[in-house]
């Protein structure tokens, strides 16, 4: 994270509250793309943060891949642990709107290798008042 943006959290949770709406409420238009790759990217870089190491890979296409949770380091070729989910099912799971056995449960979230739920243990990584 050495040239990009550094999760600072109090620029994470404002970039969550500034999405809130639409996760909330599917129904509300979406917010525009430079707000939700910044709650995306700072959610997702907090985590990387939370849990550091390199034996997760934590993918959110189009905006954020990041490697978190300590153990083996993966260095070549697909990663043994990978979590992917699309941008508001990730911001869901990173407020705690939705669990991760809901997300996969719905297909929105995929979790290949045995260490890839680990993640779960950093969730939420923003809560939202309701």
């Amino acid at each position: 994270m050495s040239t990009r943006q550094q999760a600072d959290p109090a620029k994470t949770r404002d970039a969550v509250v500034a999405v809130a709406q639409w996760l909330r409420d599917a129904t509300r238009p979406a917010p525009d793309r430079a707000d939700l790759a910044a709650a995306v990217r700072l959610t997702a870089r907090t985590l990387a943060s939370l849990a550091p190491g390199a034996s997760v890979e934590v993918r959110i296409p189009p905006f954020v891949a990041v490697q978190c949770v300590s153990g083996p380091k993966h260095t070549r070729g697909t990663p043994p642990n990978v979590v992917e989910t699309d941008p508001r099912t990730w911001l869901l799971l990173a407020t705690g709107l939705q669990t991760i056995t809901e997300a996969k449960a719905s297909g929105a979230l995929t979790l290949s290798g045995a260490r890839a739920g680990e993640i779960e243990s950093w969730l939420p990584i923003v809560s939202l008042s309701c």
